[in-house]
C-alpha cells in the first residue's frame, strides 16, 4: 500500500519549507526597499516578489519535475561541471554567506539591543551559542519536520502575523516620494534586490533536503514525493509573499520615524518600537531569532547532506564542521558579508534562473544536452558583464546591450540562446529523455 502523509504533516512540511526560506535577508532587505521605493512601492514590490517568491517556487517545482534532486536537474551537463555548480551554490548559501548571515542578523537585531557594552567578544560568544543550537536541531534530519514544521515555525508565523496586522492598522507615517534608482526603474531595482535573499539557490538545494524529509516519513513513491514537494513550495511561497508585502508597507510608511537609516534591520527595529513600545524589542527579537535559527538549521542540514555524498565524511561530521565555519565567518561583520556576496550573486543568479527555465521546458528541447550547455554558458558569460559593472570596471563597450543599465545584461543573450537551441540540434535517444517525473 502506497504511503501518504496526513494533512497536518503536509501543512507542517510547508511550514518547515517556509521557515527554511525565511531568514536574515528576507527580513532586512524588504523594509529598506519599501522606504526607498516610496510611492513606487507596488512596482518595486512586484519586482522583488518575482525573484524572492516566484523564482524559488518555480525552482521547487523544477526540482520536483527533475525527480527531486540535483542529479536530475543537471543530468544534461558534464558531471564535473554539475558538481562544481552545486559546490559553489552550497558554499554561497552555506558557510560563505547565507548561513553566517543568519547568525549576524540574529545578533545585530535580537541580542545587541539588550547589551550595554556590545563587543567583538559578545558577537563571538553569541555565534558559538547560535550555531551550536542550529547544529543540535540539524543533527537529526528525520525529526526536522516535527521540530521545525510543527513547533518553531507556527510560533514564528503567529508573531509575524501580529506585526503585519499592526503595520496595516496603525502605519507610522505616510508614503513619500521614491528615491534613487527606485524613481526611474522601480520594478527592475526591486527585481535585483530580490537576489539578496538567495532563495532561488536555496530552492534548488532545499528541494533535496525536503525530499529526504518526506521519505523519512515512509513515502517512497517518486510521483507522490514530488507532489508533496510542490505542496510544500506553494505553502512556503504564500507565507513569504505575506511577509514581504507587510515588510514593504512597513518600510514605505517608515520615513517619518526612520528617515535616513542605512539598513532594513534598523528600520524594522525603530518601527516595531514605535508600534509596541518597550515590548517591541522582545517581539522583534523573537521574530528574528526564530527566523534566522530555522534558516540556519535548514542551510547546515542541506549543505551537510550534499557534502557527505561527495566525501567519506558522514552527515553529522559535516554538520559539525559547517557549524564551526559559520560561527567563525559570522565574526567578519554584517556589512562586509553583504558587500562580498553581491558580486557572487550577480555572477551565479542568472545561471540558476536559466537552469530552472531549462528544466521546466526540457521535454520540448530537441537536444537538451546541447541546450543546457550553451544556455548556461551564455548566461554565465554575460552575467560577468554585470559583475564587472558593479565592481566599477569600465564596461561602456556593452552599453548597447538591452537592459545593460539595469544590471540585466544577461537576459536577452540568454533568451536568444534558449530560442536558438529550441530549434536546432538532433533528437536525443528516448532513454536520455526518460528521467523527468510526470506530476
Amino acid at each position: 500500500m502506497k504511503k501518504t502523509l496526513k494533512i497536518t504533516d503536509i501543512i507542517a512540511l510547508g511550514f518547515m519549507t517556509f521557515a527554511f526560506f525565511l531568514g536574515a535577508g528576507n527580513i532586512i532587505f524588504p523594509p529598506l526597499a519599501g522606504q526607498l521605493a516610496g510611492e513606487n512601492m507596488l512596482s518595486a514590490m512586484s519586482g522583488f516578489l518575482v525573484t524572492a517568491v516566484g523564482l524559488p517556487l518555480i525552482g521547487i517545482i523544477a526540482v520536483a519535475i527533475a525527480g527531486g534532486g540535483w542529479t536530475g536537474l543537471t543530468r544534461d551537463l558534464p558531471s564535473k561541471v554539475a558538481t562544481l555548480m552545486a559546490v559553489l551554490i552550497f558554499i554561497i548559501i552555506g558557510p560563505a554567506f547565507a548561513a553566517p548571515r543568519t547568525g549576524l542578523v540574529a545578533y545585530e537585531m535580537a541580542v545587541k539591543p539588550f547589551l550595554t557594552d556590545a563587543s567583538q567578544t559578545s558577537l563571538t560568544l553569541f555565534s558559538i551559542i547560535f550555531f551550536s543550537v542550529a547544529l543540535f536541531f540539524a543533527w537529526s534530519r528525520g525529526k526536522l519536520i516535527d521540530m521545525i514544521g510543527k513547533f518553531l515555525t507556527p510560533a514564528l508565523f503567529v508573531v509575524l502575523t501580529v506585526l503585519a496586522i499592526a503595520v496595516f492598522i496603525n502605519p507610522q507615517g505616510t508614503i513619500i516620494a521614491a528615491q534613487g534608482e527606485y524613481i526611474s526603474q522601480p520594478f527592475t531595482t526591486g527585481f535585483l534586490e530580490g537576489y539578496n535573499t538567495m532563495d532561488t539557490f536555496a530552492a534548488l538545494m532545499f528541494g533535496m533536503l525536503i525530499v529526504d524529509v518526506i521519505r523519512s516519513k515512509g513515502v517512497t513513491d517518486d510521483k507522490t514525493t514530488c507532489t508533496y514537494l510542490i505542496y510544500a513550495g506553494l505553502i512556503a511561497a504564500a507565507g513569504l509573499a505575506f511577509v514581504y508585502v507587510s515588510l514593504f508597507y512597513l518600510g514605505a510608511t517608515s520615513a517619518g520615524i526612520a528617515a535616513g537609516v542605512g539598513n532594513g534591520g534598523a528600520i524594522l527595529t525603530t518601527y516595531v518600537m514605535a508600534l509596541f513600545g518597550s515590548t517591541g524589542q522582545i517581539i522583534l527579537s523573537t521574530i528574528v531569532l526564530l527566523a534566522c535559527l530555522t534558516t540556519a538549521i535548514g542551510l547546515i542540514s542541506a549543505c551537510a547532506d550534499y557534502f557527505s555524498t561527495l566525501t567519506p565524511m558522514s552527515y553529522k561530521k559535516w554538520a559539525v564542521l559547517l557549524a564551526i565555519i559559520c560561527a567563525v565567518v559570522a565574526n567578519v561583520g554584517l556589512n562586509m558579508l553583504i558587500s562580498l556576496s553581491i558580486p557572487v550573486l550577480f555572477a551565479l543568479y542568472p545561471v540558476a534562473i536559466a537552469l530552472v527555465v531549462l528544466t521546466l521546458i526540457r521535454k520540448w528541447l530537441p537536444n537538451p544536452r546541447l541546450a543546457y550547455r550553451v544556455v548556461l554558458l551564455v548566461s554565465l558569460i554575460f552575467s560577468m558583464i554585470d559583475v564587472a559593472k558593479y565592481l566599477k570596471f569600465d564596461m561602456s563597450l556593452f552599453n548597447s546591450l538591452p537592459m545593460f543599465n539595469y544590471g540585466l545584461a544577461w537576459v536577452l543573450p540568454t533568451v536568444i540562446a534558449l530560442v536558438i537551441t529550441r530549434f536546432i540540434g538532433g533528437k536525443q535517444s528516448k532513454d536520455e529523455n526518460k528521467h523527468t517525473v510526470v506530476i
